[in-house]
């Protein structure tokens, strides 16, 4: 259900989103035109939809371990793999665009922060089939189901790393060069986000592509999101309401859009 303050937001959103014509940076036209409005059916999108109808109606329930989306904190509670899928899967219209932005980078590598079911996993994993997949989860019973359905689309290309993001996300970075394609799907707090953005900036390339996941959800997460796009690295970011894309283009003017999506 969507709060007054979210019903707000995203009336601001619209009032102030524009199409691919009100866009004049080329960089920026070329991906609006060809990959954010590109919503042609691929054959690729059909196998993963089909194990997502499957997940809205698996009744088996899972003990879900909340870290706290990165803190301390440690609490269990069962609950169905349906409901989760229905209310924690990303909608198929957005899990299809990361895929497509995904597919535009040609990323030697990702990493996902909130692997969940492994939806959005696939879509980025297909998008990329030669990229190493990275994907951090938080809860074990989670990340098993997940792990299930990878296999069954037959996703070689990914790693599930389970345990706390803020532990495991720096061991990650380390070990790569250059981060192509990051992308941040949990813990939605002010502080985690912004580090996660830092830890992994100075390891940003220019064709890498950061994206964070529901920059609207909260007061923290639209400073944090406001302080992404101010720092001064950062030249081009692409507001879509549901996520926002950050990059780190070296002579690209610095430019924020608002695209209506």
């Amino acid at each position: 259900m969507i709060n007054l303050q979210t019903g707000l937001d995203y009336l601001k959103y619209r009032l102030k989103a524009k199409t691919r014509h009100g866009v004049h940076s080329p960089f920026a036209y070329r991906l609006v035109d060809k990959v954010i409005y590109d919503f042609h059916a691929k054959k690729v999108y059909s196998d993963i939809e089909k194990l997502r109808s499957e997940l809205l109606l698996d009744p088996r329930r899972i003990n879900i371990t909340d870290l706290g989306a990165g803190s301390l904190v440690n609490n269990n509670k069962q609950k169905k793999v349906s409901t989760l899928a229905r209310n924690a899967l990303k909608p198929a219209r957005l899990a299809q665009l990361i895929h497509r932005l995904a597919a535009d980078v040609k990323p030697k590598n990702i990493i996902e922060l909130g692997t969940c079911l492994g939806i959005t996993t696939a879509y980025l994993a297909k998008a990329a089939p030669n990229a190493r997949v990275i994907s951090i989860e938080g809860c074990p019973e989670t990340a098993a189901i997940a792990l299930e359905n990878l296999k069954k689309l037959h996703i070689t290309n990914t790693e599930l790393l389970v345990g706390n993001f803020d532990e495991i996300l720096p061991k990650v970075i380390r070990d790569i060069p250059v981060l192509d394609l990051v992308f941040i799907d949990g813990n939605h707090r002010k502080e985690a986000t912004l580090d996660y953005f830092k830890w992994c900036l100075p390891k940003l390339g220019e064709n890498s592509l950061m994206i964070f996941d529901d920059i609207y959800w909260s007061e923290g997460m639209k400073e944090a999101w406001t302080q992404i796009k101010e720092h001064p690295e950062v030249s081009v970011t692409i507001d879509l309401f549901h996520i926002g894309l950050v990059f780190v283009k070296k002579g690209q003017a610095k430019e924020d859009f608002i695209i209506r999506f």
